[in-house]
């Protein structure tokens, strides 16, 4: 088939303007009952005539959009931009104040929200406002809501659930979702609210009212969920080089013969006549199995003692930024149980982590010149570093 120029013509304004249209008429804010309009300007203290019409909501709303959803840091206090940094690993210099500007710009080479993502985000709240939420709290709002929960009612299954239904419990409700009133927190008593904002470092409104809690704790959800994403990755990437640091001072602190003999336990075969170094890099080809070995799982139980002590000592340095790290330790599988109050484990952490990895190491090194059955000394290394872990705690 052929097409004149003119036809061409018509079909590219046509997908110019498919394309105007996602850009300049796509606002996620543009769907927004009058009311979630409404709610969002009050949260955010922009003021509009009480007397106006959806037309002059939307493009308030439209001209303070990038301001507060899109780059927010710009009207963050200092604390906030301090925290949100916290979460990235920078760390002020000792004894130095930085000016508030310094901070935005230091915030700028992390903030990674654009438009198009904030555009996605608000317009599938139900995908990360519950993030922030603890165990007990999921539990409350899926009973509250008559929501079903599988049992036994794990963190995966609370959340799964509760964003199932979201939408068929606000419309039984007769609310929005979009940008949801308080019947999302009405199963949140007052300290509640205060302490989910005490706890990852937001102020609380003064004089504290109920609205004024629920809006702050809305306003914020955002930011929380960004930044127990943040802690989350962080930490995953400090708990693989903790892994990997401790496996090679296990090994490291085998013999040859404990080497081959653990080889042998796992099936790998190794070559006739290897030297020490070769050995050492088919078990670390082969590091995998360390874990599934009884004879070293003890490796295991320091690497948790390790990560968790760093994850406290870094709770330490950020008081009132608590609680990302239980968080993600319950998603990495290295916490028993969920707790509310924790920290971001990154910057601070990973040193920690390694500082113990190192510890763990030397004191393998120490026991297995010592011992005359190194292998027996390794798993009392370990034995002895993660109760050292342990009491640190």
């Amino acid at each position: 088939m052929k097409f004149s120029i003119a036809s061409t013509l018509v079909v590219a304004l046509a997908a110019q303007g498919v394309a105007a249209n996602s850009w300049f008429g796509g606002a996620v804010y543009n769907k927004w009952h009058e009311t979630e309009l409404e709610r969002w300007l009050s949260d955010h203290n922009i003021p509009y005539p009480k007397a106006s019409d959806r037309k002059e909501l939307e493009n308030t709303v439209k001209k303070n959009w990038n301001s507060y959803a899109v780059n927010p840091y710009n009207s963050w206090d200092t604390q906030t931009l301090t925290n949100y940094l916290s979460t990235k690993g920078y760390e002020t210099k000792k004894g130095s104040k930085e000016s508030k500007d310094t901070l935005v710009k230091q915030v700028q080479n992390y903030w990674t929200e654009t438009e198009d993502s904030a555009n996605q985000a608000y317009g599938s709240v139900k995908d990360w406002i519950f993030d922030s939420w603890t165990d007990s709290q999921l539990k409350a709002f899926a009973d509250k809501n008559g929501i079903p929960v599988p049992q036994p009612r794990k963190r995966d299954s609370l959340l799964k659930a509760v964003r199932e239904n979201y939408q068929s419990a606000a419309t039984k409700l007769s609310e929005t979702t979009a940008y949801p009133g308080d019947w999302l927190y009405s199963s949140w008593s007052d300290s509640d609210l205060k302490s989910w904002l005490d706890e990852r470092g937001f102020p609380a409104p003064q004089p504290s009212s109920r609205d004024k809690l629920v809006a702050s704790v809305r306003r914020n959800s955002r930011l929380a969920s960004l930044n127990a994403q943040s802690a989350y990755d962080a930490a995953k990437n400090s708990a693989s080089a903790a892994q990997q640091s401790l496996s090679d001072a296990l090994l490291d602190s085998w013999s040859d013969s404990q080497i081959k003999e653990w080889a042998d336990k796992n099936g790998i075969k190794v070559p006739q006549g290897s030297k020490r170094n070769e050995l050492l890099a088919l078990a670390r080809k082969h590091r995998a199995s360390l874990y599934g070995d009884n004879a070293s799982g003890t490796a295991t139980s320091v690497y948790g003692a390790a990560t968790s002590k760093a994850g406290n000592q870094y709770a330490q340095a950020t008081a009132g930024f608590g609680y990302y790290t239980d968080l993600v330790k319950a998603q990495l599988g290295l916490a028993t149980g969920y707790q509310a109050s924790a920290s971001s484990l990154s910057g601070t952490a990973a040193a920690s982590a390694s500082s113990l990895s190192k510890s763990a190491s030397s004191a393998a090194s120490v026991a297995s010149k010592s011992a005359q059955k190194g292998y027996d000394a390794v798993t009392e290394s370990a034995r002895k570093a993660s109760d050292y872990a342990k009491e640190e705690l």
